[in-house]
């Protein structure tokens, strides 16, 4: 049994080795034992990328030099950088060195390790000073503006080390929980704190445990919905992967307040670094006595499972997510009554997500105030955003809730590539909207994004360019409804299917102006009557992209033609005789040979063979080759 005491000696141990970790370049002593220590990527995109290969490398040339007594390993989770991974950062200097590769490691460990030289030309560019120096990662426009509560320890600790973990102040928030603070103290905290749930719905956190606090059963049951299923969304997935323990302890406290003592993550299968290190914290913490029974001594008692969801997206909804770790078929459920009543095996439940979460240890140990100083009246704390698209950087990015569009594309994200403009952000995944460029200077909040016709979901953000056509991306993301709905319900089952038919029928160049009609009153029917949030919610890309591009839908129906040159069916190619030059290399590329001419003479395209593939116009070098 493991006592506050013994977890402060393990705090105490480990503490200034990790301590260095969150210092860049601010002259912080180095008293972490080591000269070096060297944190690699091992999130997920950086796995994809390489990083495996980046750390056998690094311990294959540590070891050539013999200097394991100097440089320390670490596999960390994610940076948020996506885009440049593999990445590996060297502190006490806090180096950033992006896009590694195996065969530049020999370089890395003589140049920086040995003889003390950062290797300049490998580092993130950013961070190198037109005089030579480097400054700090935090100085960079990546990560200058973010504000990091749920993604603290991410990139900083080695999520399969629960002592690192305690190190940064990991389970004290649980035992001032447990000897200090009584149920309706942490209730009370939370509703001061104004934490609102992350995983879309926004609803006050205090609020839910409330009410699962004040239903009387003899069991109760806290569930994580770690099921992240939106189109570009991976931040619960980050979290896990670099944080997993802040998450077991924020269920532990759940536990106590509402007085359960059996909790369940519902993570995705696909998830196969998330799971692993799930699975090594769980057993860490038991081992250790911070899951368990009689944790700190007391008489509360709490364990944690695992439930592998198969990755349908329906299952993000807690009465369907419920349902399934019954060992069900995920559907949802009328509400109410609603889980805090009746919820997991019919008994109270709260079910929050990942990053709701990854934010309440903080809170607890730093106070409802300064949670509550960050952001907007109405909406608290941090935001974590999955940044993808036509955008600069890639990657994972928190701010505070009150940032704008604009910050987060033009200097978070730096801004859309290849010079072209900003068109829409995309935000909610399949049940949200996009936001036009006439509304990039608003604050993003809960009640913002709603009122513009999205909403915050759990923080998948899609950026467009002026190349996308606004009604394919109605249709992506209701294709994607389509194959998700679980067909409980006829308003989704038959309702996004007819949606998608009226939508494709208008990309086909067979759309009428009274399918704009059609599409106005399906979706309000889908909206009022589909038993769950995936019917209800699914017309809105159609709803949004029909509210700010509605001349985009006029000129698909009335003209057949796509303004931005996406709908096959509306598009064709054409060679400008002034600019051909007759090289042939167009026709040579054509998979159904629709182009004709000599040698030296501008050549022609035959528009009834030509299947619109595009590969005429990708390999022209004199750009005779446009699409209308």
């Amino acid at each position: 049994m493991l006592t506050i005491q013994e977890l402060n000696e393990i705090k105490k141990k480990k503490e200034k080795l990790v301590a260095v970790r969150h210092h860049r370049n601010d002259n912080t002593p180095n008293e972490s034992g080591y000269k070096y220590q060297v944190l690699v990527c091992g999130g997920t995109g950086c796995t994809s990328s390489g990083c495996k290969g980046v750390v056998a490398a690094l311990r294959s040339e540590i070891a050539k030099h013999h200097l394991e007594n100097d440089v320390r390993i670490v596999t960390t989770g994610c940076f948020g950088l996506c885009a440049l991974g593999p990445i590996m950062i060297v502190y006490p200097e806090g180096c950033f060195y992006s896009a590694v590769k195996a065969e530049t490691i020999p370089e890395i460990v003589e140049e920086h390790l040995i003889k003390g030289n950062p290797v300049k030309h490998l580092l993130y560019q950013q961070t190198v000073c037109d005089d030579g120096s480097i400054k700090s990662l935090d100085e960079t426009d990546f990560y200058k503006k973010q504000l990091r509560v749920a993604l603290r320890n991410c990139g900083v600790i080695d999520p399969e080390d629960i002592e690192e973990y305690i190190a940064t102040g990991g389970y004290q928030a649980l035992a001032k929980v447990l000897t200090e603070m009584t149920p309706d103290d942490v209730v009370q905290t939370l509703l001061d704190s104004g934490l609102r749930g992350r995983g879309g719905g926004g609803f006050p956190t205090g609020r839910k445990w409330a009410f699962a606090k004040a239903s009387v059963s003899d069991q109760k049951y806290v569930c994580c919905n770690a099921d992240e299923g939106d189109p570009g969304a991976f931040m619960d997935r980050s979290i896990l992967e670099g944080d997993p323990h802040s998450v077991l302890e924020a269920m532990a406290i759940a536990g106590y307040t509402i007085g359960a003592n059996q909790g369940y993550i519902y993570v995705r299968a696909e998830y196969p670094v998330a799971v692993q290190r799930l699975m090594i914290a769980i057993d860490q913490a038991e081992k250790l006595g911070v899951l368990g029974d009689n944790i700190f001594g007391t008489d509360f008692s709490f364990r944690i499972e695992l439930r592998l969801g198969a990755g349908a997206f329906v299952c993000g909804e807690e009465t369907a997510l419920m349902t399934s770790i019954e060992g069900h078929r995920g559907e949802p459920r009328p509400r109410p009554p609603f889980p805090a009543v009746k919820g997991l095996f019919g008994q109270p439940t709260i079910l929050n997500n990942v990053e709701t979460y990854a934010n309440i240890p903080q809170i607890i140990t730093r106070g409802a105030d300064w949670f509550a100083s960050m952001g907007t009246e109405t909406s608290k704390g941090t935001k974590v955003f999955a940044l993808g698209g036509k955008i600069t950087n890639v990657g994972l990015v928190e701010i505070p809730m009150g940032t704008t569009l604009r910050e987060i594309v033009e200097e978070i994200g730096g801004g859309v590539p290849n010079g072209k403009k900003f068109k829409a952000a995309q935000t909610g995944g399949p049940s949200g909207g996009c936001i036009p460029a006439e509304h990039i200077d608003v604050p993003i909040d809960y009640e913002n994004l709603i009122a513009l016709g999205s909403m915050m979901g759990s923080g998948g953000l899609i950026v467009m360019d002026e190349d996308n056509c606004m009604v394919d991306i109605a249709k992506f993301f209701l294709e994607f409804t389509v194959d998700e709905s679980c067909g409980k319900c006829t308003p989704c089952r038959i309702g996004t299917k007819r949606l998608y038919e009226l939508i494709d029928k208008i990309t086909s160049g067979k759309g009428e102006m009274e399918d704009i009609d059609k599409i106005k009153e399906l979706c309000a029917y889908m909206k009022s009557t589909s038993l769950c949030a995936l019917g209800q919610t699914a017309s809105n890309p159609v709803v949004s992209t029909m509210r700010y591009f509605m001349d985009e839908y006029i000129a698909h129906v009335q003209d057949k033609t796509c303004p931005a040159g996406v709908c096959k069916e509306l598009t064709s190619f054409e060679i400008i005789p002034e600019k051909c030059k007759g090289c042939t290399l167009c026709a040579r590329n054509c998979p159904v040979n629709a182009i004709s001419g000599k040698v030296k003479e501008p050549h022609v395209i035959d528009k009834e063979k030509c299947i619109k593939c595009g590969m005429c116009m990708n390999n022209c070098k004199f750009g005779a080759i446009v699409k209308k």
